[in-house]
């Protein structure tokens, strides 16, 4: 059972948190037009000896985003392009001491985040990936392949799913943002079920089941947890400030750290507990902050087991400096 942390370059770890973990994805290497892709600035590549010597199982993998709004695209598309990529990632392996690539494209063929795309997309990725397959395998055995996928409809279909399952080791199933900065509607980010009167029918659960249903084995699918929050402010004060209408769309709120510190049941905050989403919340009257905490990873935890998933990941690692949140999902899942 995977156990994963989204890993921040600069974040410093410790022995402890590290024996959690099965896997570490250091946030971001960088994909640039050329095909390179940079690792240099990864403060962490100095921890690798530490790390693998608390924890020899562990798996470190690079995460890769665009260095350029349009890196993904234009590489996927040319297949001399994507021969570099492989050979960048064979370079990631060898020379840093990865033990494997992930790719976090925010997504093909969806013009969001400031990242070109184009329709083409769907088919380049899979044409992608398999070149960089070939290219770590090419190592030897056991390197590790895999992408950070959106946990909705329109990502399954912007890619194709079951020729990438034959090249991948698991996808990173992003269940976190489900309600984020383009929802006015107040309501849970990551929960594990739907609620009752949310119009917004998406789930852990849902995602989970799509893309199961959409041709990937459920073991190389891992469900997202986030260590961070988002919020909606001015809002009514009716049914806690759930599924209410703000003005403006859900941004992003505290870390976990800082909510544990400030606002649970702090500072005029009130925690409520959604018994049918498996989801917290906070709400002091006109501010509502949705959140994972101890006892939602639980829950999600559970399930995992329960319907033979993969594992869990979450985003982001320094997020909760108390590793109060880790500590749940080893006891959990463990």
């Amino acid at each position: 059972m995977k156990i994963l942390a989204y890993v921040n370059g600069s974040t410093k770890l410790g022995e402890g948190e590290v024996q959690k973990l099965t896997h570490i994805n250091v946030a971001f290497a960088r994909l640039r037009n050329s095909g390179a892709i940079d690792a240099d600035h990864l403060d962490i590549l100095a921890q690798f000896k530490d790390i693998r010597r608390w924890n020899p199982a562990i798996k470190l993998v690079a995460s890769v985003v665009p260095q350029e709004p349009e890196a993904f695209t234009i590489c996927a598309a040319s297949p001399a392009l994507r021969a570099a990529v492989g050979e960048s990632c064979k370079r990631l392996i060898t020379t840093y001491g990865f033990d494997g690539v992930d790719f976090d494209w925010e997504y093909p063929c969806v013009p969001s985040n400031g990242v070109d795309s184009t329709i083409a997309d769907k088919r380049n990725f899979t044409l992608f990936c398999g070149e960089v397959r070939k290219a770590v395998d090419a190592l030897g055995p056991g390197h590790l392949l895999s992408i950070a996928a959106g946990a909705d409809l329109y990502y399954v279909e912007s890619v194709e799913l079951p020729e990438l399952v034959k090249v991948l080791d698991h996808i990173c199933l992003m269940t976190y943002d489900l309600k984020c900065g383009f929802h006015a509607l107040a309501g849970h980010h990551t929960q594990l079920y739907s609620s009752t009167g949310d119009v917004f029918r998406n789930s852990c659960d849902q995602a989970l089941r799509l893309f199961n249903q959409a041709g990937v084995p459920r073991e190389q699918l891992l469900m997202g947890a986030a260590f961070y929050s988002r919020k909606w402010e001015n809002i009514q004060d009716r049914n806690h400030g759930f599924l209410q209408i703000s003005k403006t769309g859900g941004g992003y709120g505290p870390d976990y750290g800082i909510l544990a510190k400030e606002y649970i049941n702090k500072n005029g905050y009130v925690r409520y507990w959604d018994d049918e989403a498996k989801a917290p919340f906070l709400f002091n009257g006109s501010t509502f902050l949705s959140y994972d905490d101890e006892e939602s990873l639980a829950h999600k935890c559970a399930y995992i087991k329960d319907q033979g998933y993969g594992g869990i990941f979450y985003w982001e690692h320094k997020c909760d400096p108390t590793g109060t949140l880790l500590s749940a999902i080893a006891k959990n899942l463990g």
